[in-house]
């Protein structure tokens, strides 16, 4: 068994790593982490049509969700869309990095977070009004899975700061 790192926060360390997390809700934080992501998607597409990457991480989050790949799958898969963010800048970035946090949510719950900020970053960098960016917070909660819903929220309180408050509506 795995010792919890004191910097995370234990509720978000996966039960076999010395955390509380069990797995049913760690694979709910990696769907709804994909849920967010997959909504940017399409800003990588756009500028870097032919480059899977992200794509590939989104569908291998869902699948590590639904018991069908391996957290080292997950892992390599985030690496890979993390690398693919290295090679475009702007909201094309931005977009695959919240695909590389999706995937990475099977290695580490607390990625389920980088997630849902980078596509909030994402749409800002595209252009997204405020009215616009309180929508995609609004519904980032809102569909958020009701066992994991106040930890997601409770995490975004504690970790506003680092966060830059995104997840706070204007």
């Amino acid at each position: 068994m795995g010792v919890a790192p004191s910097s995370r926060d234990p509720r978000l360390v996966a039960v076999h790593r010395g955390g509380s997390l069990a797995e049913a809700n760690h694979r709910l934080l990696a769907a709804w982490a994909a849920d967010c992501a997959e909504r940017v998607l399409p800003l990588f597409e756009v500028a870097s049509s032919g480059d899977t990457r992200p794509a590939d991480a989104l569908s291998t989050a869902r699948a590590w969700a639904a018991g069908q790949r391996s957290m080292s799958q997950a892992r390599a898969a985030a690496v890979a869309a993390h690398a693919a963010a290295r090679a475009t800048i702007g909201p094309a970035s931005l977009a695959a990095r919240a695909c590389g946090h999706a995937a990475a949510t099977a290695h580490m719950a607390d990625h389920d977070l980088g997630a849902a900020y980078y596509a909030l970053l994402a749409i800002e960098a595209d252009g997204a009004s405020s009215a616009q960016m309180d929508a995609e917070r609004r519904w980032q909660l809102d569909v958020l899975p009701e066992p994991v819903a106040e930890l997601v929220r409770s995490d975004m309180r504690l970790r506003s700061a680092k966060f830059q408050d995104k997840f706070q509506m204007t």
